[in-house]
């Protein structure tokens, strides 16, 4: 079956017929005691919910997570924001759509992604930390994994590649900031650049463009995660120098920035205030990327409130892109890679 339309193409008053994936389908009631099904359904440019008011314990056996699912009904706004109002809903299976329709994905070459990073891990000039990088970064399941692993459940590069994409423009904004301020450790500053989320590989699961959380990741975090994770390939490395191992964790457990944002250290050298800057830039400005992508009219706008930053937002559409700058090799002295 064909996908006829995309959810970010969805206006307030069009009617729907079409397919989605089930993100969520959970069973409420309201004040009254009948129950209600709050649905939320996605395709790879968003997600969408609505609740489901008749028949709603039929509905939910139609609407499992992570299963396919053809409705029908109408788009209405509800509190400034578009919702679905279901009329029917049809279970479908797998090979009865295509996978690519539902599954979002990083609009950057993954292959070249993978080759720039790499060309900045040969140009880290501290040997234990290559070596260190390169145990993460050169070949094996680690590395296949992070290729195509997400690098959130929601907000930012929350897709396939997007976890490569997030560590790749954090490593390249590392290296200008490292030739530009003076006293910075370049390589510690990358690895905590390419490391801060490598957690996120066993925190999170991606199946079908559903991300969850594992048993490990709820319990744990990736912050304590690859903490751990980088102790373990240290050690598989002679003489690797304890007091740097203490630096790239500190980097990797304070990168969160404050402690009510998860981190169980506020940053406490140069490289690790610098790392905590970067990423939440980073973070921020795809969120508003992703926004832009999904303004189709010429001119500036008000997005809805977004509550990641407290604030609405005044944006225009995203134009083409340009082609991102290629790292270049690194100089005999410590410079960008721009």
């Amino acid at each position: 079956m064909q996908k006829k339309s995309f959810i970010d193409q969805l206006k307030d008053g069009d009617r729907f017929d079409d397919l989605f994936l089930v993100k969520s389908a959970r069973l409420a009631e309201t004040k009254a005691g009948k129950p209600y099904l709050i649905l939320t359904v996605a395709d790879r440019s968003g997600e969408i919910s609505g609740p489901v008011w008749d028949n709603a314990q039929a509905m939910a056996e139609k609407c499992q997570a992570g299963g396919f699912i053809r409705l029908s009904g109408q788009v209405q706004s509800y509190r400034d924001k578009l919702q679905l109002k279901v009329d029917t809903a049809e279970r479908l299976e797998p090979e009865e759509v295509d996978p690519a329709d539902f599954v979002a994905a990083s609009t950057k070459n993954v292959a070249e992604m993978a080759e720039a990073l790499q060309l900045i891990v040969r140009s880290v000039q501290n040997p234990f930390i290559k070596k260190l990088l390169g145990r993460f970064f050169n070949k094996g399941d680690l590395w296949v994994a992070f290729q195509s692993a997400p690098a959130a459940k929601g907000i930012h590069h929350a897709y396939v590649g997007g976890l490569l994409e997030h560590c790749l423009s954090m490593a390249r904004l590392a290296d200008f900031l490292a030739g530009h301020y003076s006293g910075v450790d370049r390589s510690l500053l990358l690895a905590g650049a390419l490391l801060h989320d490598i957690g996120k590989l066993k925190e999170l699961e991606a199946e079908m463009g559903l991300i969850e959380y594992t048993p490990e990741g709820r319990l744990k975090g990736h912050l304590v995660i690859g903490s751990e994770m980088v102790a373990s390939e240290a050690a598989g490395i002679r003489d690797f120098p304890p007091e740097t191992l203490i630096q790239i964790q500190h980097l990797i457990l304070s990168h969160h920035g404050r402690q009510e944002f998860g981190s169980p250290a506020v940053p406490m050298t140069v490289e690790a205030f610098l790392l905590s800057q970067i990423d939440d830039m980073d973070a921020k400005m795809n969120l508003m990327e992703q926004l832009r992508r999904k303004i189709t009219e010429q001119g500036f706008s008000w997005s809805d409130y977004q509550r990641p930053l407290e604030r609405y937002l005044y944006l225009s559409r995203l134009e083409e892109e340009k082609d991102e700058p290629a790292p270049l090799p690194v100089p005999s002295k410590q410079q960008s890679l721009f």
